[in-house]
């Protein structure tokens, strides 16, 4: 998902290119999710925008909008895969950029598009992406120095990167200390924080060596000045580098936290930390173990998962035990491939009742000792009838000539 460095980026390259243009044609799609589920529509935004003038452009976390000569003026959240590509320009970030199929850089209008729109000489085309569709695009009826002012951006907390006079390290303390939360979903938080998500948030913690699931009202107050520098240092950076990921530092979490459940993926860090994902309530946090120690109390649930690779000395004994063939290696890499979900499938096993899988075993024992102890009578009962024929049985002829006597009789 953008965050703000990606949005950033994004109202960078919207004043370079189109801050100070008028805007001769608008055209958008009816999409219910991302115009209807803000209360417009499409051809609404269309209209707003054709024929008015760019002032300036903002931004406010995960927020952006436009303020035009006149309202209303769009304010716009990209959710997971939103995105603005400008036709000539490369505005993705290098991470998004880096997914992008070579045959969908040059296609305009691009493929998803939500609306476009084409300016005044000098001709400026833009459009506004969204795969999934959780991105919205809103119109809000308001002086455009007051924006702000306005929902939604009124409901979110201060940008740690614009609002530096407002987000300081006495309101984050103050937050910290009136909620009792693990101190990941208090950064999450847009209403406390605008603009941090899964991978700033990370970064951050990692920083700050604080474990992720930490109660946020456990922290000593050393601490919480350590974690505001934190917020500070990632998303100034970020915002500064414009959220392009090839210019972090080789150090920063950002650069290996992106491979659970890949083949080949980094473990650990340069410095040799190993790295570990934990997941509670459905989201997934990347921190390095033995940095980020707890050092207060931490929410119940939580379900660790090491990034595992093997030491290099266990691996060489390996294969000079076991010759490599081509179809061991291939089952070796799919074995590697699959590694996440045998671990989590095997967690599963474990969180089953015990009384269940005990009553089960049980079960299946006593059938298999039933069944051997029958046939162990039958084997028996066998031999006892050979034995007692043996002993008792009476010579055919005997019995013949006995037999006539009698009937002769």
């Amino acid at each position: 998902m953008p965050e703000i460095a990606e949005i950033a980026r994004i109202v960078h390259y919207l004043r370079l290119h189109l801050v100070g243009k008028t805007i001769k044609k608008a055209t958008a799609i009816d999409d219910a999710n991302v115009f209807g589920k803000v209360g417009t529509t499409g051809s609404e935004v269309a209209a707003a925008l054709t024929g008015k003038k760019v002032i300036s452009a903002g931004t406010q976390g995960k927020y952006f909008w436009l303020v035009l000569d006149h309202p209303p003026h769009p304010v716009m959240h990209f959710g997971m895969t939103g995105w603005i590509h400008i036709k000539g320009e490369q505005t993705a970030y290098t991470n998004y950029y880096k997914k992008m199929k070579p045959d969908e850089l040059d296609v305009w209008p691009p493929k998803y598009w939500k609306f476009k729109l084409q300016t005044e000489d000098p001709t400026v085309e833009i459009a506004f992406t969204d795969s999934r569709r959780f991105g919205r695009v809103r119109l809000v009826d308001c002086p455009g120095e007051t924006i702000r002012k306005h929902s939604p951006l009124v409901e979110n907390g201060p940008d740690p990167v614009v609002d530096i006079n407002i987000f300081t390290e006495d309101y984050l303390k103050k937050k910290m200390r009136s909620r009792h939360v693990p101190i990941k979903a208090l950064l999450l938080d847009q209403a406390t924080i605008s603009g941090i998500g899964n991978w700033v948030g990370d970064e951050v913690l990692y920083h700050a060596k604080l474990h992720p699931e930490q109660y946020c009202d456990d922290f000593d107050d050393a601490q919480i000045k350590t974690l505001y520098e934190s917020i500070r240092f990632v998303c100034q950076l970020a915002v500064d580098k414009l959220g392009d990921s090839d210019q972090f530092p080789e150090d920063w979490l950002f650069n290996y936290r992106w491979g659970k459940g890949t083949k080949g993926a980094t473990s650990r860090l340069p410095n040799g930390e190993n790295l570990a994902f934990l997941t509670v309530g459905g989201r997934t946090s990347c921190f390095a173990p033995n940095v980020q120690k707890k050092t207060g109390r931490v929410v119940p649930g939580v379900k660790e998962e090491p990034l595992e690779s093997e030491p290099e000395e266990k691996v060489k004994v390996k294969k000079a035990a076991k010759p490599k063939t081509a179809k061991s290696k291939v089952a070796k890499e799919a074995d590697e491939e699959d590694q996440p979900i045998k671990r989590k499938h095997k967690t599963d096993e474990d969180e089953m009742p015990a009384k269940k899988v005990k009553s089960t075993t049980a079960k299946g024992k006593s059938t298999m000792a039933k069944q051997a102890s029958a046939r162990s009578a039958n084997v028996r009962l066998e031999q006892d009838k050979k034995e007692n024929k043996k002993t008792t049985e009476i010579p055919a002829e005997a019995g013949r000539r006995r037999s006539g006597r009698l009937q002769g009789r």
